[in-house]
C-alpha cells in the first residue's frame, strides 16, 4: 500500500489600497457582531463575547473562541494572555474601519469623488434635514465661517 501525501498553502493576504492603507477582508455578520461586543466591551474575554452574541444567537463558546482566533489572524483584533484566558480588543476603532469602508465605496463607484457619494445621498434622500444640516455646518467650519 502506498501513501499519498496532501499539502496545502495557506495564504492570508493584506493588500494595501491606493491610498496606503490596510485592505482587509471583510466581515461577515456573525464577525461583525462579535467585533460591535469587543468594541462595546473595550477589552473583553471569550466569555463576555459568548455572553454579548448568545443573547441573539444560539453559539458554543467554541464557535465564539473560533471567531476571535480567525478575526485576530485577519487583523481585526489583538490579545493578551491573563493567565490561560486570552483578554482581546480591537486593533482599531470601529469608526476606522467605517472610515476605509466607505473610502473603498468611494473609490469604486464614485471615481474617488466624495462630492459625488455626498451628493447622491442628499439627492437619494438618505441623509434626514438634521443630517444635511449638521454637514453644511461642518463645511462651513471647514471653510473658517461661524
Amino acid at each position: 500500500m502506498t501513501r499519498a501525501a496532501a499539502y496545502a498553502t495557506l495564504c492570508t493576504m493584506t493588500k494595501r489600497g491606493d491610498s496606503g492603507a490596510r485592505v482587509r477582508a471583510p466581515l461577515t455578520e456573525l464577525e461583525n457582531e462579535v467585533m460591535s461586543a469587543v468594541w462595546k466591551a473595550g477589552k473583553c474575554s471569550v466569555e463576555a463575547v459568548h455572553r454579548s452574541v448568545s443573547q441573539k444567537r444560539a453559539l458554543k463558546e467554541t464557535t465564539i473562541r473560533t471567531l476571535l482566533r480567525r478575526l485576530e489572524l485577519k487583523g481585526y483584533l489583538h490579545h493578551e494572555s491573563d493567565g490561560r484566558a486570552y483578554i482581546y480588543r480591537a486593533a482599531e476603532p470601529a469608526r476606522n474601519l467605517a472610515a476605509r469602508a466607505v473610502r473603498q465605496i468611494i473609490d469604486r463607484f464614485c471615481q474617488g469623488s466624495v462630492e459625488q457619494l455626498v451628493c447622491g445621498m442628499v439627492e437619494a434622500k438618505v441623509l434626514s434635514k438634521r443630517e444635511v444640516e449638521r454637514l453644511e455646518e461642518v463645511v462651513r467650519q471647514a471653510k473658517g465661517g461661524k
